[in-house]
């Protein structure tokens, strides 16, 4: 552990620890963390990277409001995309992976766009590249800002309930 973690409290289970991996790094967090904390326990502050700019991420909040940490994580050989690192509970032998980002998101290569944001307002590419044609340079943009790798094997597993909520009278607002 790095010293981030407090010594004592919570939820979490400092006897039963979990080894797993963020990016190819190996880490080890404890039963009861989810996926943030144990980042967060181990000094790992950059988790993702922004949608046009990969400016560098961090965990923000605590739940599932946090719009950051949004990882794929690979349990027994199937990948899932695109998940809530702050309320996916951690699991022995996962493998974490940022999303938006190439090779890693403390490394990421992308990065360099970041100082050019002065020259990319928004829907610029849309005006830039229309020359020679559009077509020539949308696969390259668009595979720039895919989130998530979605895995063809990953199919549902046949024993999931399937829930049909229905409410007879649903009053919103608070008045």
């Amino acid at each position: 552990m790095s010293g981030f973690r407090l010594p004592a409290g919570g939820a979490v289970d400092r006897g039963r620890p979990l080894a797993f991996t963020f990016d190819g790094k190996p880490f080890l967090g404890f039963q009861g963390d989810s996926i943030a904390s144990a980042l967060l326990a181990n000094g790992v502050r950059v988790v993702g990277r922004s949608f046009k700019y990969h400016r560098p991420r961090g965990i923000w909040g605590a739940w599932t409001e946090d719009p950051n940490a949004i990882v794929d994580v690979t349990r027994s050989g199937r990948t899932t995309p695109n998940l809530r690192a702050t309320v996916e509970p951690l699991d022995n032998d996962l493998a974490v992976r940022s999303v938006n980002a190439l090779p890693t998101a403390a490394a990421d290569r992308a990065a360099l766009l970041d100082r050019l944001s002065a020259f990319m307002p928004a829907g610029f590419y849309y005006k830039t590249f229309l020359w020679p044609r559009w077509e020539t340079f949308e696969p390259a943009i668009r595979a720039m800002a895919g989130l998530g790798r979605v895995d063809p094997d990953n199919r549902p597993l046949a024993n999931n309930p399937q829930f049909n909520a229905r409410c007879d009278v649903l009053v919103v607002g608070a008045g």
